[in-house]
């Protein structure tokens, strides 16, 4: 497994996105990861699932200290009291300790982005988490959140697949040290009939997925994919033993279009 490196974190290059998993689905899909060798597993408060990725951790028989461990914290526990007491509830439902990362899910603007950082850096010091983290965070965002932030931030978490140009962000990223983590990396399954991906996918006898994954991973980006299937699980993981020629880069970034985003909410910011 490849990590990507980031202010004293070591993020495994590929995750379990459990986004949408839920109940004893959930816990045997995360169990099931662990078996085949992820060492990521991603969740959020708003998921609902935090107690079911906790049970598939323990079930799965990997220890602890192998498995790095994000969760996120919703924008209405912002205001620092609320943000610390939802973090202990999360590590409740997870039955943990501590996480390795704790992330601001989406941006708010109704309430000081220095007190929320200010209160994400007091659950750091507090042993409740090892790293804090963003996502949906913009380049404007990042500035801010980096100049703000008592304690140093290792990610920002983001769709990125290769519809979606990300090039400001992940500069922005670089910048400042901060690891890009993609969220959405095969476009919620899209990828699946794309042209390019497929002849690309040919030459190195893999699926257009894999392809996918592969040329994240070589941007030195972290990807969390989402599947409840078990069969996928093997998939998204085997794709390390391969590279993608410089050329094969340009062609898979190359398919980014100014409308290939898919989540896009009310609530986000203006996108860069």
């Amino acid at each position: 497994m490849l990590f990507v490196k980031a202010n004293g974190a070591s993020i495994p290059a590929i995750g379990l996105g459990t986004w949408e998993l839920s109940g004893r689905t959930c816990a045997r899909v995360v169990e099931q990861a662990l078996r085949l060798g992820y060492r990521h597993l991603d969740t959020a408060q708003v998921y609902e699932n935090e107690r079911e990725v906790g049970d598939g951790l323990r079930a799965s028989g990997v220890r602890r200290d192998d498995v790095f461990v994000t969760t996120k914290v919703w924008t209405n526990h912002f205001a620092p009291n609320d943000l610390e007491r939802s973090v202990k509830e999360s590590l409740v439902r997870l039955r943990l300790p501590a996480v390795d990362l704790v992330l601001l899910h989406w941006p708010n603007s109704h309430v000081p982005l220095a007190e929320t950082l200010g209160a994400l850096a007091h659950a750091k010091r507090m042993g409740l988490t090892r790293h804090i983290g963003v996502s949906n965070f913009t380049v404007a965002l990042i500035e801010q959140a980096v100049a703000l932030s008592p304690e140093p931030l290792v990610c920002n978490q983001v769709e990125y697949h290769p519809y979606l140009d990300q090039t400001k962000v992940r500069a922005a990223c670089d910048q400042h040290g901060l690891a890009l983590v993609a969220y959405s990396p095969i476009a919620r399954g899209r990828i699946k009939a794309d042209r390019t991906l497929a002849e690309i996918g040919r030459i190195h006898r893999r699926t257009p997925a894999q392809i996918c994954l592969r040329w994240l991973v070589q941007q030195d980006v972290a990807a969390i994919p989402r599947t409840s299937r078990l069969e996928r699980l093997s998939e998204n993981i085997e794709i390390f033993d391969f590279e993608l020629s410089d050329d094969e880069m340009a062609r898979v970034s190359a398919l980014a279009s100014p409308n290939g985003r898919l989540t896009d909410f009310g609530f986000a910011p203006k996108w860069d």
